[in-house]
């Protein structure tokens, strides 16, 4: 049976480069990067050559990269650590009500530490206006989080416009940039961004790995206290192996993302155009065109998601439903609910990412057997009667 995985937003294949790069820093070049004799000190002077590679695929300085073992950890460093590096100047923050769940459950920790929330709108496609955040900003606010492209409906946010609302208040801005470091050009400097978080992951690279950028002068409270790794604001010994995957991951990103962009545009454009030729009743999520480009997301009606992932499985094509971190919660997701989607509809939500290594024969697979699945789904809903909707 061919196999079709189309689920690279919640993992990829580690690249046969990135393997070879960390292969011998886990015994070879063993030692802690902490020590001071020649074995470990040789080994802080590649770890740093890694943190220059992240830092130059995003526009940035070697020194403004802190090594975290994941975007969710990079995302719980920026809000508590900024949140609580700031408190002194304010307790309010802001963020989108689409935001990563290592975002939302940092916003909502910060509440019980008596920190206030704003929990901006989107509008149908998922986007955050800027008018709206300026409304929101108070005197009190420190901190805005708005995550650049969406991993569930792949919307990608006006964060250079965001952010310079936030500039002209003197209030600092994040963005979770785990879907588009890799996957689109970014460069911390036309964003106008104080804080970004990334992942290996997303790039190929192996999982346990991120980074958190911040720019010079901000100021973030360690959350993981011990030594004094990352300049003191991360402890713990430094996972080398996984630095060297991410710094050559980035790399290889570097050089390739443009042509990875057209690439993963072509075969999404080719899915959808399948998949609306065949399939009835499906409604596309996100902005048509600023999004991500390998992404693709829809609800089909009277079908469950989940039920869809599970047959088309069987059939060697792996999907989602949504955010990884939250497909087993078996609710409505709470992005479908902002951008407005009926409950009774986001049931069927279907999230398709396509990678580097899926072709158009891949794609054809996908549209020979999803409308058969979509079909037999169907005719056993009791929302679904003689080919329509109830």
């Amino acid at each position: 049976m061919k196999i079709v995985y189309i689920d690279h937003a919640s993992a990829t294949p580690v690249r046969p480069e990135v393997k070879e790069a960390m292969f011998p820093y886990f015994d070879k070049y063993f030692a802690n990067p902490s020590t001071v004799y020649d074995i470990g000190t040789r080994i802080k002077k590649e770890v740093d050559a890694q943190r220059e590679k992240v830092a130059d695929l995003i526009g940035a300085k070697g020194g403004e990269i802190i090594f975290t073992s994941s975007g969710a950890e990079a995302n719980n460093q920026a809000l508590k650590g900024v949140a609580l590096g700031y408190q002194k100047k304010g307790g309010h923050i802001i963020v989108s009500g689409i935001e990563h769940h290592s975002v939302l459950n940092s916003a909502r920790f910060l509440e019980r530490l008596d920190f206030e929330v704003t929990y901006l709108p989107v509008d149908g496609y998922g986007l955050v206006d800027p008018e709206r955040l300026r409304k929101s900003i108070r005197p009190e606010t420190t901190l805005v989080s708005i995550m650049h492209g969406n991993n569930e409906i792949g919307t990608i946010e006006p964060i250079a416009e965001l952010s310079s609302v936030c500039k002209e208040k003197g209030i600092l801005f994040h963005t979770d940039a785990v879907g588009t470091v890799g996957n689109i050009p970014v460069d911390v400097n036309d964003l106008g961004v104080d804080l970004l978080s990334l992942s290996a992951v997303s790039m190929c690279g192996p999982k346990g790995i991120g980074a958190l950028y911040v720019r010079e002068k901000t100021r973030v409270m360690p959350l993981i206290h011990g030594g004094i790794q990352e300049r003191g604001r991360r402890a713990g010994t430094e996972n080398v192996p996984g630095i060297m995957g991410l710094g050559k991951a980035a790399e290889l990103a570097k050089g390739e993302v443009r042509g990875k962009m057209t690439q993963l545009q072509d075969l999404r454009d080719a899915l959808r155009s399948g998949i609306s030729k065949h399939i009835s009743r499906v409604h596309f999520t996100g902005h048509t065109d600023q999004r991500l480009p390998g992404h693709l997301s829809m609800c089909f009606e009277a079908i469950e998601g989940e039920a869809l992932t599970f047959i088309l499985s069987q059939q060697g094509i792996y999907i989602n439903t949504g955010s990884a971190c939250a497909s087993k919660a078996l609710k409505t997701s709470p992005v479908l609910v902002a951008i407005s989607v009926k409950p009774e509809v986001a049931q069927g939500s279907a999230v398709f990412t396509i990678g580097s290594a899926n072709t158009h024969e891949d794609i054809t697979y996908v549209i020979n057997r999803l409308p058969r699945m979509v079909e037999r789904l169907r005719s056993y809903s009791p929302l679904w009667q003689n080919g329509n909707a109830r």
